[in-house]
């Protein structure tokens, strides 16, 4: 039996034109700034009872005064485009071509964001909201400072929901959870010398050279290892000396570490101790330092756990009954992120988090990124049903 639509055709085309605006606003981390009002301008059209911009530039909407409080979470900042020219379709059209909607961001992820704030003004039409809060947020600087958002915006609202959706692109499958993430900082300490008598220094370069192997055999080891993949990569290193005829006294590695759940701090901090064992060297999480778009200085860790929902919880449940009702069958597969998101805060304040958006997202940051618009249209009708079943 075909599942009834909840969503009237002209609310479908409407929410398609405003995806496709969101597209349309260039919205890199740091400069969300004409998304964000834009925003705010149509929730407030479609009758939010409440629109709050938070003074790092988030966005919260809400709808109803229950006492169950679910959040959708959605961030509408995007990577840069740098090769506009060699796009099928342009980055900034929000065109629809063949059923897809294209453009930078449709996938990752301002498709879901539009569906997120549509669901909550649908479910109040159709009456879902009875003895809930229904909140719908779209952050900031995520691509960047994952989580930094929710925690700034929960700590300055003094806000803690009861359950917590991510609507990051999932192909529209639940996504149980997703790998951690440690940003590692390593620097080598050498002796600056001039490069014409290189002996009376140490070369900071030098030094990092079998860390370097260290960190490739790492890498093997771990993915070799069974269930969910680990991975560890030297993303970046540069060195620091006196003058271009110095001998380096200082080099610097960036590495990048997934986790797979049951890793632990400990695990980590071992690992990078064995990384470093017997070199001039030390390491520490690559603190990273941005500002808003609202001019507040942000201080991002990255160092998150992973972590995963069990099937048996209340979320889940009714995450489940909603698919089932939206698709016509129960999940026969759940999805599982490679990526950070924001749910490293909800999960941290163990607030019950789990995920689903629409898009493949191993299309988003690519060339001729683009979303179905089916996708967009279904994830709607399934947030809608979430808000009714939980």
């Amino acid at each position: 039996m075909k599942p009834i639509d909840l969503i009237t055709p002209e609310l479908k085309d409407e929410l398609i034109e405003f995806t496709q605006s969101l597209v349309r606003i260039r919205s890199i981390s740091g400069q969300e700034e004409e998304v964000i009002n834009h925003i705010e301008n149509h929730m407030n059209s479609l009758g939010y009872d409440e629109v709050i911009i938070d003074s790092m530039g988030n966005l919260l909407g809400r709808i109803g005064n229950g006492d169950k409080a679910i959040m959708f979470d959605a961030h509408v900042d995007t990577v840069e485009v740098n090769d506009e020219e060699k796009w099928d379709v342009p980055p900034f059209s929000g065109d629809v071509v063949d059923g897809r909607l294209y453009g930078r961001g449709s996938v990752d992820m301002k498709s879901a964001a539009a569906a997120s704030i549509y669901a909550g003004a649908i479910a109040r039409k159709l009456g879902f909201i009875s003895g809930r809060t229904i909140y719908i947020s779209c952050s900031v600087l995520e691509e960047e400072c994952d989580g930094e958002n929710l925690k700034h915006l929960f700590k300055e609202l003094n806000l803690k929901p009861n359950y917590v959706i991510i609507c990051e692109p999932s192909n529209n499958k639940i996504a149980l959870g997703h790998k951690g993430k440690a940003q590692i900082s390593i620097k080598t300490h050498g002796i600056s010398a001039h490069s014409s008598a290189p002996e009376k220094g140490m070369n900071a370069i030098y030094e990092m050279a079998e860390i370097i192997q260290r960190v490739e055999k790492t890498n093997n080891v771990l993915m070799n290892k069974g269930g969910p993949k680990r991975t560890l990569v030297m993303t970046k290193i540069s060195s620091t000396s006196a003058s271009i005829n110095a001998v380096p006294f200082e080099c610097e590695a960036y590495l990048d570490r997934r986790m797979a759940p049951g890793e632990t701090e400990d695990d980590i901090k071992e690992e990078m101790d064995q990384l470093i064992k017997g070199k001039h060297a030390s390491w520490e999480v690559g603190t990273l330092y941005r500002t808003s778009w609202t001019g507040v200085e942000i201080k991002y860790e990255p160092f998150h756990l992973a972590w995963k929902i069990d099937l048996d919880q209340e979320l889940a449940r009714a995450c489940i009954a909603a698919y089932a009702e939206n698709f016509g069958n129960e999940p026969t597969e759940y999805d599982f992120w490679d990526f950070s998101t924001n749910a490293v805060t909800p999960v941290s304040m163990g607030i019950p988090t789990i995920g689903f958006g629409p898009g493949e997202y191993k299309l988003a940051h690519m060339r001729n990124e683009n979303c179905r618009v089916n996708q967009i249209i279904d994830a709607c009708n399934f947030y809608t049903r979430l808000i009714h079943q939980i």
